[in-house]
């Protein structure tokens, strides 16, 4: 599975946001992601792509969020 596609899914269980409203230039503002959201949603991306996320800066919008998982 795609790491978009991942994150689209965890949004939409998590948050109820609809996948059809996420892609890469979607800023986490923008779809109502606060910081809280953002810990519950990098605890489920390390669970799911087993990986270790460590301390990211600066990820505004999905395509960031994606770019720094694909590097991992």
């Amino acid at each position: 599975m795609a790491t978009i596609d991942t994150v689209k899914e965890i949004l939409q269980e998590n948050l109820d946001i609809a996948p059809d409203q996420v892609n890469e230039e979607s800023t986490f503002d923008s779809l109502g992601v606060d910081s809280l959201d953002m810990v519950e949603l990098i605890c489920d991306l390390e669970e799911k792509c087993e990986i270790d996320f460590g301390e990211p800066e600066g990820l505004a919008t999905v395509g960031d969020l994606v770019s720094y998982v694909d590097s991992l």
